[in-house]
């Protein structure tokens, strides 16, 4: 019990970024089509999901769990941008979650040996 609230705040903010990431990488179209909105190039979806997936496993890694953190900050900044310019604000929500959870564990996350 001890270990899962350890890693809890690691693992909600890392679930959503591998699967989110992985979409990205796999070049699922419904995720892609966000970028072509804001009129990016195609290869700007892969740089971000790639981002996103190792942003989330540096997050178990101690050494790099505050680095890490701090560079999923502006991913998800522009994620909030994104659904709040583009999409009904209520789809930004769970963005805005994720860049408090980023933020927090950017300046509060212990170095765990």
């Amino acid at each position: 019990m001890k270990n899962l609230r350890r890693y809890l705040p690691q693992i909600l903010l890392a679930l959503p970024l591998l699967l989110g990431g992985g979409a990205k990488l796999l070049g699922v179209p419904q995720v892609h089509a966000s970028f072509g909105l804001m009129g990016l190039p195609a290869w700007f979806g892969y740089f971000i999901g790639a981002a996103e997936v190792a942003g989330a496993m540096g997050l178990f890694l101690p050494r790099l769990r505050r680095l890490a953190a701090a560079g999923l900050v502006p991913i998800m900044a522009g994620a909030v941008f994104f659904h709040w310019r583009y999409t009904p604000w209520e789809q930004g929500i769970p963005a805005l979650i994720l860049l408090g959870l980023s933020a927090w564990l950017a300046v509060r996350a212990e170095r765990q040996n």
